[in-house]
């Protein structure tokens, strides 16, 4: 191909109308200005669209059509559920067709590649299933009933890893694949998420380097300011797609781009890198939406939409901790202030809601939302529970907590006062607040599951956040789920059925108008209103342990309009709605 730009019919000069290819060659002229970026442009459509494939003639348009009121997602590991005898995808299969079929329409997969340590974040071979999983052939049958989300863990590779080896060996081209520095290079300002040293020292064929390793020393760091590094996880994107993943999780982006001297976080190289990826996405005929991992402070985090033309969907990490310390404390005011001050999200995105993940609870998000005094607070009730605390290094030297390590449910067992009678609802309460919210909600499987804190794994395997990575024994699990009794049992069929009505509600689309009320400190509530104006729901949640009355006129309930609780079906009349402890209301006008 010659150096003009040309698209998949050969027509010089991108496609069409809409200069896609033009856009481009713009894009790569910002994060590689010393190449030619018209031939680049080049290489790049090549790698997304191979001999074979095809793309859009104009771009997706930005709007609220890629995801609806009836969309939630569920957050899980490859091996999340075992038995000694099936593959564990086949067990996942199962469990979502039987146990959450009509509940969850969307699953995110945690990292299924070959991989050497961080539970699949030290990927070995993107382009494989880890075989003690499964195959490709089971990733596409969950793909063919379900919205599949998957990891492209594209700041950093195993170690151990065929590429590294590469590097290691002087072989081309994986010599300049990963980023080299000097250990007398100024990297006091670089923001980490781990205490371990940043530079790991290895002999290569031609000598001693000191490589980058933002989270450790097996997760050696990719070095984009290669082109040849972002045209191989482009080849990769096309493989993923082709299997049926629809979804594509930017894990740890904001460290994409390094630059010494720098915090390298959150660099314009990086933001201008998933403007690219959403330029491709956009053009692509799948729908492809670009999720962003960004566990930082709010502006930080937001800046990731850019402007309608970086992600898709990023999550609204404050959430989890502001949650829990609302349960925790039996007040909704850091809560309430924060979500006050959240924009909606632009015209084509949307957040991401949830409380917990395969990692702690995130405490960065929670600085300048939450008193000091109230981090430490949160986190030695966390502590009596059972669940630990880790710690990041700061620029400069010294520590802060980085993440609380427990299980969301185990978290949720006491107060600042301690355990009470209310340890099932309090924890219900904090799921039903994520449904409840703009956006897309987004359920961990341990959550769903009531999982308890798992001590075993975290003396077994010498790591905190092994606590909330339980795998249940699928005939154990089944027999728990089976028992009306069971944590397991109440936990899931009361948020099915919530989830469910939740599905039902045109005023919980994720872009639905969000208006926080200003009731009682102990009241969560939100208005929300459809697209259509059609419906309203007055979203209520208690976090404490107290009654508390709400006067109906503090909520503006049309006179005219029957007012129904969807939660119990109750008729809302009289002056004042009574909320018991934790208890969670949706009332609405359309039933």
């Amino acid at each position: 191909m010659d150096k003009s730009v040309k698209d998949k019919s050969g027509a010089p000069g991108g496609s069409g109308p809409d200069g896609m290819a033009h856009r481009l060659v713009a894009l790569l002229g910002r994060i590689y200005p010393d190449l030619d970026a018209s031939i680049l442009a080049s290489q790049v459509i090549d790698a997304f669209w191979p001999e074979g494939t095809h793309r859009r003639k104009r771009p997706r348009t930005a709007g609220n059509r890629l995801w609806s009121e009836r969309d939630a997602v569920l957050i899980t590991y490859g091996d999340s559920i075992v038995d000694g005898s099936h593959k564990p995808l086949d067990l996942l299969h199962h469990f979502l067709n039987t146990r959450v079929k009509g509940v969850i329409n969307g699953v995110h997969i945690l990292p299924f590649f070959p991989f050497t340590s961080d539970d699949g974040f030290a990927v070995t071979d993107y382009r494989r299933v880890d075989s003690a999983l499964g195959d490709w052939a089971d990733i596409r049958r969950i793909g063919e009933r379900f919205h599949l989300m998957s990891d492209l863990v594209l700041n950093h590779v195993s170690s151990q890893g065929p590429w590294f080896n590469a590097y290691l060996q002087g072989q081309a081209p994986f010599d300049r694949f990963f980023v080299e520095a000097s250990p007398e290079d100024d990297l006091s300002a670089v923001v980490r998420p781990r205490t371990s040293p940043l530079l790991r020292e290895v002999e290569t064929a031609t000598g001693t380097r000191h490589v980058w390793c933002t989270f450790s020393h097996d997760q050696v760091d990719l070095d984009f300011r290669n082109p040849e590094v972002l045209l191989e996880i482009l080849r990769i994107i096309r493989l993923h797609v082709d299997m049926g993943v629809r979804i594509i999780r930017l894990d740890a982006v904001a460290f994409l781009w390094k630059v010494i001297g720098t915090p390298s976080i959150h660099l314009p190289q990086t933001h201008a890198v998933v403007q690219l990826l959403r330029l491709l996405a956009d053009y692509a005929t799948e729908t492809v939406i670009l999720l962003t991992e960004t566990n930082v402070p709010k502006a930080e985090n937001l800046s990731y939409f850019g402007n309608r033309n970086e992600a898709h969907v990023v999550y609204n990490f404050p959430l989890p901790p502001l949650i829990l310390h609302a349960v925790m404390a039996g007040t909704a005011r850091y809560l309430l202030d924060w979500q006050r001050a959240m924009p909606p999200a632009p015209m084509g995105c949307a957040y991401l809601n949830f409380t917990a993940s395969h990692d702690g609870i995130g405490m960065r998000p929670a600085e300048g939302l939450l008193p000091q005094d109230e981090i430490a607070r949160m986190i030695d009730t966390v502590r009596e529970s059972g669940g630990l605390v880790s710690m990041r290094a700061l620029p400069g030297g010294g520590e802060a907590p980085y993440e609380v390590n427990t299980s969301y449910f185990a978290a949720t067992a006491r107060t600042y006062q301690g355990e009470d009678a209310h340890h099932l609802e309090r924890f219900l309460c904090t799921q039903t607040i994520v449904m409840a919210m703009e956006g897309i909600p987004a359920f961990y499987i341990h959550a769903l599951l009531a999982t308890p804190n798992d001590q075993e794994a975290v003396a077994r395997r010498g790591m905190n956040r092994a606590i909330n990575r339980h795998k249940w024994d699928y005939p154990a699990l089944a027999e728990r789920l089976d028992d009306p009794a069971s944590d397991q049992s109440r936990v899931l069929g009361e948020l099915s059925r919530r989830i469910r009505l939740r599905a039902r509600q045109p005023a919980f689309h994720p872009n639905a108008t969000n208006f926080t009320l200003g009731l009682d400190r102990r009241i969560f509530g939100l208005w929300r209103q459809s697209l259509d104006r059609d419906q309203s729901i007055f979203a209520l949640h208690n976090v404490s342990a107290e009654t508390v009355k709400v006067a109906v006129s503090d909520i503006n309930l049309i006179a005219d309009e029957d007012w129904v609780d969807v939660l119990t079906g109750e008729r809302i009349g009289g002056d004042m709605i009574e909320m018991a402890p934790y208890q969670c209301r949706w009332i609405t006008n359309l039933h």
